[in-house]
Order: C-alpha cells, then sequence, then structure tokens
C-alpha cells in the first residue's frame, strides 16, 4: 500500500507533466457521428480506405490516458498500414467529461459490464463498422495501450463474440480492480487476484461458450507504470477457455525480443506473448518500417506492434519469423525513458486520496 504522501506526491507530478501528450498530429481519421446508444458517452472515428474491398476486416484500436485517437493513429500507423492493405479501423476516444486525463475507464464496473458502459459504446461503434461498411465478422479485432489495453480486453471479455483477435499492450487483466485505489495497486502489480478468481470473472462475464478470440500481449520488462505481473496474468485469465498448458508452447527471439506462445488442441497459437527487452511503458514501434512516429508512450525499439499484430490476424502478407540461435541476437536499440502514468499511486485513507484524484481529474 502506497503512503498519501507518496500518493499526492505522484498526483502532482503527473497534473505537471501531463500537458501535451494528446498529439495534434494532421488525421486521417473521419468522424463516426451516429453509432446507436453511447452509455459510455465516448467519441468514434474511422477510417475506410479508398477501394475497400468487399467483406474487409474491421480493426478496433484504443489510445492510452492522456492520448486521443488522431494522435495514437499517426503514432502507431494503424490507418496507414489499413490504407496499405484494404481493411477498416475504428477510433473510440474518450472525452474530458468522462475523465479529464482521456483514460478510459477499466477499473469502473459500470463502464466494463456488458450492456453498460464504455464497453458497450465500443460494442456499438464496432456493430455500426459492420453494418455500414459490410465488414466480415469473421474478422473483427481489437487493440488497446494501457488504459486502452485495459479497456479492449474488457471489450474482449464482454463481447467474445464480436471478436476474433486482441492484442493488449501494457495493459490489464479484466476486472482486476473496482476502485481507484486497487487499480493503483494492481498497476504497480500487487493484489491481482489469483487465477481462479481472474477465470471466473472472465466466463461470467459474457453467456459465450466459444470459439474464443485469439490474444496478443506486449509488454516492456522496464515497465514501471504497469507491472509485468500483469501481462502474465492476462495470459492466465485467458488459458482456461482456452484450454491451452501453464508452460509455453514455444519461445523464439523475434526483431531481438522474446515471443512466448500458447497452442490450442487444433495446434493454433491461441495466446502470444511479447516481452520487449529494456522497454519502458508504451507501444512498441519500429520507425523505419514505415508505419508509426514517436511520441509519448510511443516507443522506437526496434519491433512494430502494429505490423506483428496485422500479420498475425492475417491482415498483411505473413513474413516468416526466423527464430535466432542463442548468442546471435544483436542488442535492442536505446530505449525511451519510460513515463509514469496517474495510475502508479496507493491510497491510504480512501476519501482524502479520491478527492485528490477528483481533483487530478482521474475519477468522475
Amino acid at each position: 500500500m502506497r503512503s498519501l504522501s507518496d500518493t499526492l506526491e505522484r498526483l502532482a507530478r503527473f497534473r505537471k507533466d501531463k500537458s501535451g501528450h494528446a498529439a495534434t498530429a494532421r488525421s486521417r481519421l473521419s468522424r463516426l457521428k451516429r453509432f446507436g446508444p453511447n452509455p459510455g458517452a465516448l467519441q468514434a472515428w474511422y477510417r475506410t480506405p479508398v477501394g475497400l474491398t468487399e467483406s474487409p476486416a474491421l480493426v478496433a484500436v484504443l489510445h492510452g490516458c492522456t492520448q486521443n485517437a488522431a494522435g495514437y493513429d499517426h503514432a502507431s500507423g494503424w490507418s496507414k498500414l489499413a490504407e496499405d492493405f484494404a481493411f477498416a479501423v475504428v477510433y473510440p476516444e474518450q472525452v474530458p467529461t468522462n475523465n479529464p486525463n482521456l483514460c478510459f475507464n477499466w477499473f469502473n464496473p459500470s463502464d466494463i459490464r456488458r450492456g453498460q458502459g464504455e464497453v458497450h459504446s465500443i460494442r456499438q461503434m464496432v456493430e455500426t463498422m459492420i453494418v455500414e461498411h459490410g465488414i466480415d465478422r469473421h474478422r473483427v479485432y481489437i487493440t488497446g495501450l494501457s488504459a486502452g489495453g485495459a479497456m479492449a480486453n474488457a471489450a474482449l471479455c464482454a463481447y467474445p463474440e464480436i471478436f476474433t483477435g486482441g492484442a493488449i499492450i501494457a495493459g490489464l487483466p479484466f476486472a482486476a480492480a473496482t476502485t481507484v485505489p486497487e487499480a493503483f495497486d494492481r498497476m504497480r502489480g500487487h493484489g491481482i487476484p489469483d487465477v481462479e478468481s481472474l477465470r471466473s470473472r472472465l466466463s461470467g462475464a459474457s453467456p459465450h461458450a466459444g470459439p474464443w478470440p485469439t490474444i496478443s500481449v506486449w509488454h516492456g520488462t522496464n515497465d514501471r507504470t504497469v507491472a509485468e505481473a500483469n501481462a502474465k496474468a492476462i495470459i492466465a485469465q485467458w488459458s482456461g477457455v482456452h484450454g491451452v498448458p501453464s508452460n509455453p508452447s514455444s519461445v523464439e527471439t523475434v526483431d531481438g525480443h522474446k515471443r512466448l506462445a500458447w497452442r490450442d488442441r487444433s495446434g493454433r497459437d491461441a495466446i502470444e506473448l511479447y516481452l520487449i527487452e529494456g522497454m519502458g511503458h508504451g507501444t512498441p514501434l519500429k520507425v523505419a518500417s514505415g508505419y508509426g512516429h514517436t511520441a509519448p508512450y510511443m516507443l522506437d525499439v526496434g519491433i512494430s506492434s502494429t505490423l506483428h499484430i496485422a500479420r498475425s490476424w492475417g491482415l498483411t502478407p505473413l513474413s516468416r519469423r526466423q527464430p535466432e540461435k542463442a548468442g546471435s541476437v544483436k542488442p535492442a536499440p536505446p530505449h525511451q525513458a519510460a513515463h509514469r502514468s496517474q495510475w502508479d499511486r496507493r491510497a491510504d485513507i480512501q476519501a482524502v486520496i479520491e478527492r485528490a484524484l477528483r481533483s487530478a481529474g482521474l475519477m468522475r
């Protein structure tokens, strides 16, 4: 449990540091003005490339705290990739009236429950894109960073029948926290529910009985904002419904970083984990690939999560991975320093802390 002074000090530092992180890059995105009931009061943006093929795929992309749809799109390269390979993207976007720091409210039970809140708004955006643009219902995917990664995981759990696959970057397990103080602890890796509890929360989130979306998890080994223990907890949460063993089926090195995979009974990689050596909190990029630009929490570390995730979903031509022999791995490029997020704190006296959180814009 964090001390009161530590929590307030971190809040003050975050308030000072947060300005300017919501990028103002020129956007490729258009506003999705109407998408039915919107209980989470979110905004939506999308991109459908010219000459979109019949029955294209759709990727929903969720930004992190202090970011917005246009900035995350520019930095991650998703809409550029969509232009090059003829699929659609939709960006749920948080608004200041929900969370002044633009975090998706992954820790709020009413925002992650099927049929309610932000997660249902995301479902409505996806359904609208499917209907209006002739999306193939078997090729719908979701990804997100940090709070967006946690909310992407919530969408996968609440609506597993909607998504074929999901990618969670520096995120957290579904329903791991129900209050802001709990969220602080989970971000630090403290008090994460046990495996059986995590699996029960997933299976109880919807009436779905399978098949289940594939899961790709990405995490930096030097992430001081969201502890690596959360990545392992996400793997454990999903391994139950996929029926995969606790130990990975394969371990290899991809672009200088470790990739672990868990195969289901059909031999498919149902779950994968990329551990990005030395990386702090953010989305892994390889700017030289032509997809993405560096920005706060968008880190050029020599591996493109955008490209690898898209390839794993069959959205781009597969380039065969060549496992690297031990001792042959080139050193990863220097990593940008980790940025601390507003969740990296804990309360001793909940009433006092929640007042401070509201002042900092971390609670409604």
